[in-house]
């Protein structure tokens, strides 16, 4: 079963104004480690998450193939003038949430097939499993002191929603070569993007952590198990 993937970061001191060199110096390094370096979108958010943005701006995004040199040019813009307009209204009990996009290894699946059709299951053979990179938009979210009564101890001065935690696990395919490659490829480009961003933004505290409570290093060890 998926489950969603968060990465917090907290800051020693961290006032208000500087938040803004915080979340540039993060959506700096997607761009490095396996991500696209402009910003897709840029969304703020009052008082908690029931209320309505109180601004939101799309710029979007042209994606091609993963190292496609024949890929059309992207959309966007930079992290600092995403964040730059964004932040424009400053308030404590707001939050700033950007999208910007990142690859990973996944499988293709058919849309419309049963599972048995898309990938193999439980010695099923199905198709023929296919390997692509693919992009995901991930959500990277600044907190202001007061947003949600103060979630930013829980949640950290900025949080990094990845998505789905299924391209590190791929837990309903056949654990072959292949499969254990591409998983291991994911896993090294998120702890290589969690170091960077903790590095580059100067965090003193970091946590992955899932909606779930399960960990991900003891999920992976027991997913890579079943290939022994």
């Amino acid at each position: 079963m998926s489950d969603a993937l968060y990465l917090s970061l907290w800051y020693p001191n961290l006032r208000l104004a500087g938040l803004a060199d915080k979340l540039i110096r993060v959506l700096g390094e997607f761009g490095k480690h396996g991500g696209e370096p402009l910003v897709y979108s840029a969304t703020v958010w009052p008082v908690n998450w029931h209320e309505a943005p109180v601004w939101q701006r799309v710029w979007g995004r042209a994606v091609g193939q993963a190292g496609d040199p024949e890929q059309p040019p992207q959309l966007g813009v930079e992290p600092r003038v995403a964040v730059e307009e964004a932040l424009e209204n400053l308030h404590d009990d707001y939050a700033y949430e950007f999208q910007i996009g990142w690859w990973l290894w996944e499988l293709e699946t058919g849309a419309g097939l049963p599972p048995h059709g898309q990938r193999p299951i439980h010695g099923d053979p199905g198709l023929e499993p296919r390997w692509a990179k693919t992009s995901r938009l991930v959500r990277v979210t600044g907190f202001g002191p007061l947003f949600d009564e103060g979630a930013y101890e829980q949640d950290g001065h900025i949080r990094i929603d990845f998505g789905s935690d299924a391209p590190f696990l791929e837990e309903e395919a056949e654990l072959d070569s292949a499969a254990a490659q591409h998983m291991a490829e994911n896993v090294r480009q998120l702890v290589d993007l969690t170091n960077a961003v903790e590095k580059a933004s100067g965090a003193t505290a970091r946590l992955l952590w899932s909606e779930l409570g399960e960990s991900l290093a003891q999920r992976l060890a027991a997913r890579l198990s079943q290939g022994n």
